[in-house]
């Protein structure tokens, strides 16, 4: 799954884009979502990208910034 459907004209590096869908893949598993086509794995991939923009990159911050947000503690 990629995150690029989500995007809708935002710019990001190839790299980034690249993190934020890896990441998303991994925030959809630990969070139990199946279907990847669902309303609220959209949800994940906004957040996902809000917290991109603020400058939130690295792939485990973004990833355990991602899940607190939706209440997914390790």
């Amino acid at each position: 799954m990629t995150i690029t459907p989500f995007l809708s004209s935002q710019a990001f590096s190839p790299e980034t884009v690249q993190t934020m869908s890896n990441v998303l893949l991994r925030a959809c598993d630990r969070i139990g979502l199946v279907d990847r086509t669902d309303a609220a794995a959209q949800l994940v991939a906004e957040k996902i990208i809000f917290l991109a923009q603020t400058g939130v990159l690295e792939p485990e911050a973004l990833l355990k910034r991602t899940l607190e947000e939706f209440n997914v503690r390790d």
